[in-house]
């Protein structure tokens, strides 16, 4: 009891320093802003959606909650000269002083905000309480009633025009009794500017659209005009119709040197060649042949002029490595009264060749090691931009434990290779069909040698897959062939010690020769669009990722149809090598949810399943789930939950699983300079489909699986330098599945620091 009491005087005296220390730097007769407010007394309005349009906010809070910036500025001492103060206010934040300009202002933008959304009386009130030095800011705004579009008509002298606006109407965003939202008018001017300059109109802008609304006197009602305007060169020239032009001759310059003038007069050009009726100028020698260039054209000689298509190239031109950069650009011909326009597809050459290296550091359960990589790659080997990729890695650690083996070290070799072509290559198919399809074409091989005291373990891949985007949003991956082998050595210290009893049937499947062919395919929409997979503080979005697999289907039906006799472990095998049969599917989401500048909160939920079945009782190794660690369930470490409620047994093969369920919510919030910190929690597990002597608790089943959801929560801290995040994650156990009574299932209400705490390190947000 005296305990409790010591602990709330002492953070009642830590929230009086606080107070009197935020007030510190503010000048007598002033006020800190302390916190600022919007009431709406439309239900329809989020005051969410007005609060970017305020010119002055309060200092920004740790995870919305404590101006810690704030207090560490007040830290300082007066004298601004000395280097410890300056560095100290460097880190913090300066007291934001109130200012009645800037909430005038605010008024003013809050009420244009209303005005443009169709509340064209709405009026905006401030309201401020002061207490000492500090003041608290509300914005009470009355919405008053909307004005509403009555009747909707356009005036369009060019009838060409107002026969492609009459055919587009159903996509229009203007409708009769709609609020007469300014931003919603402006975006119709642009959907039709976007229209427009897909069929020809290549000068035509937003600015020729304007709009003319008559209020019905003493009504809330709108008359609303759109008005398309005749071209005009300038204010005093004679008004025409809008032109619509045509594509008349694609030219190509490879060697556009982005630093000098963009004239086409000052572009150095030693020779060309004609490709298919398209010119190709360079200045020394053509590093990409010419059907590569004119394959990735999409401005065809003869249309009518479509900035879409012009975005097409952009993005085709772009996929391409051998090339750093590209600028497309029109010029009218010199004839007059002529609506012919000349294209000039201006490219950059790129840096063809690269080698990297690498060097890292490991952290297996206490055990310390390094690895090193080397790898090469060229970005134009056969002149087409094809991407040859070289790489080779090395790696040792330090195993403790293994006392009764000659050896303590754990090696590992690999070497792997890749050749990505830009275009889509498979036999048979038409031309035309390989271009509508635009992906990317990839081939590889792969070699990796583990060696432990106890076994040695090589894999050798080859692989032929595809990857393609036919949305910004969207990616696709075809993986249409994987062939692994797999291959063990085992001492016989461990022979007699796990496989010669027949006992460990999990250990002794993943560790007997194996050949693995698989089909799989993926799918990832992003809705910012690109290839970004982090969700950040910055905007709100979400991501959507599914693939399904399989794998030994083919291979079966050809065993079944010759009538193949099994082996000794009743499996199907190919030149004496029993191969896997499965089918596996994932689906994971993930959302960020932006909150203000500095603070955003991100959840994300995932699925899998790998079933076994006509050749094989168990999924190999390779393709298992398992959970704990820096992007599951952070108050466990790697492989160290699951499945169900098996506690484990030191083998780390049987701490895998067929099904997996992970959840995870972030609060995430800016620091200062790059640090970001964040609070979490965790749940999920892994378990089996069916039931195994050494996984005993971990079969999935529908009466106990939601029993057996581990649960964790921590903190965490990020380095974010844009192009890379170093993640620091600190996790606790919340509920432990393994365990029946309740002390021990409920470590959150009995922590124990040593035995609960799990540290991360980590590259990357864990989604």
């Amino acid at each position: 009891m005296k305990r409790g009491f010591f602990y709330i005087l002492q953070l009642t005296m830590i929230g009086v320093l606080a107070s009197c220390s935020a007030t510190k730097f503010v000048p007598e007769g002033s006020y800190l802003l302390d916190a600022v407010a919007i009431q709406v007394d439309n239900k329809k309005i989020k005051s969410s959606e007005l609060k970017p349009y305020l010119r002055q906010t309060p200092n920004t809070k740790w995870f919305s909650l404590v101006k810690t910036q704030l207090y560490i500025y007040s830290l300082s001492g007066r004298d601004s000269t000395r280097w410890l103060n300056k560095t100290i206010r460097k880190i913090g934040d300066a007291p934001v002083i109130y200012n009645e300009n800037e909430a005038l202002r605010s008024s003013e933008e809050l009420t244009k905000v209303m005005q443009n959304m169709g509340y064209m009386g709405a009026k905006v009130h401030r309201n401020t309480k002061t207490k000492k030095k500090k003041l608290k800011l509300t914005y009470q705004i009355i919405s008053g009633k909307p004005y509403i579009v009555r009747h909707l008509s356009y005036d369009i002298a060019d009838k060409k025009i107002e026969n492609l606006l009459q055919k587009d109407s159903t996509n229009s965003l203007l409708r009769r009794g709609m609020l007469f939202n300014v931003n919603k008018l402006d975006a119709e001017r642009q959907r039709i500017t976007s229209y427009l300059a897909q069929r020809g109109y290549y000068k035509f802008n937003k600015d020729f659209i304007n709009y003319t609304a008559d209020t019905v006197r003493n009504t809330y009602l709108v008359d609303l005009t759109l008005h398309v305007l005749p071209y005009k060169t300038d204010m005093n020239a004679s008004a025409t119709e809008h032109k619509q032009y045509r594509i008349n001759k694609v030219n190509f310059i490879t060697d556009y040197d982005v630093l000098q003038s963009s004239a086409l007069s000052s572009i150095e050009v030693n020779d060309s060649i004609h490709y298919k009726g398209f010119p190709i100028y360079y200045k020394d020698n053509l590093y990409l042949r010419p059907k590569v260039l004119v394959d990735n054209l999409r401005i065809t000689p003869g249309s009518l002029y479509n900035e879409r298509d012009v975005q097409r190239t952009y993005t085709y031109l772009g996929r391409l490595a051998a090339l750093k950069y590209t600028n497309i650009r029109f010029f009218e011909t010199q004839v007059a009264d002529s609506t012919l326009l000349n294209c000039y597809v201006m490219l950059t050459k790129g840096k063809h060749q690269s080698v990297s290296f690498e060097i890292e550091g490991t952290n297996s359960a206490g055990d310390l090691g390094a690895a090193a990589s080397v790898s090469f790659q060229h970005r134009n080997l056969f002149h087409g931009s094809e991407i040859f990729m070289f790489k080779v890695r090395g790696a040792y650690e330090a195993i403790s434990g293994l006392q009764e083996y000659s050896s303590n070290s754990y090696r590992e070799y690999g070497a792997e290779t890749s050749i990505s072509f830009p275009n889509f290559l498979f036999p048979f198919l038409s031309s035309n069909f390989k271009k509508q399809i635009r992906a990317t074409t990839e081939f590889g091989l792969q070699y990796n040698s583990q060696i432990r005291p106890e076994f040695s373990r090589k894999v050798a891949s080859a692989s032929w897959s595809y990857k393609w985007s036919n949305h910004p949003k969207i990616q696709h991956r075809l993986d249409l062939l994987d062939v692994s082998f797999l291959t063990s050595w085992l001492s016989d210290k461990f022979k007699q010690k796990y496989i010669d009893n027949h006992q460990e049937y999990i250990l002794e499947y993943n560790y007997k020769d194996r050949l693995i062919v698989r089909t799989g395919y993926t799918y990832h929409y992003n809705s910012r669009g690109g290839a970004l997979t982090d969700n950040t503080i910055a905007s709100n979005s979400y991501s959507i990722r599914a693939g399904i697999e399989s794998a030994g289907n083919l291979l079966y039906a050809v065993s079944r149809l010759t009538k193949q006799g099994k082996n000794s472990d009743g499996e199907y095998a190919i030149l004496k090598i029993p191969y896997a049969q499965y089918l596996k599917a994932d689906f994971d989401f993930a959302k960020n949810i932006r909150i203000d500048d500095r603070n955003s909160v991100a959840y994300h939920m995932g699925f899998g399943i790998a079933f076994p079945y006509g050749n094989a009782k168990i999924v190999p190794f390779e393709k298992q789930y398992f959970s704990g660690g820096a992007n599951s369930v952070r108050g466990w470490s790697v492989r160290g939950l699951g499945p169900g409620s098996f506690p484990g047994d030191n083998n780390f093969l049987n701490q895998s699983g067929d099904m997996k369920f992970d959840a995870s919510i972030e609060y995430r919030s800016k620091l200062f300079w790059r640090f970001q910190a964040a609070t979490f929690i965790d749940a999920g597990n892994i378990w089996t489909i069916r039931n195994y002597e050494n996984q005993p608790g971990g079969q999935f089943r529908f009466d106990k699986f939601y029993k057996q959801i581990a649960f964790a929560y921590g903190l965490g801290l990020r380095i974010d330098l844009d192009y890379l995040v170093f993640r620091l994650d600190g996790g606790m156990k919340a509920l432990n599945p393994v365990y029946s009574n309740k002390k021990e299932r409920y470590p959150i209400l009995n922590p124990n620091f040593k035995r609960d705490f799990t540290f991360h390190l980590a590259v990357g947000y864990p989604f």
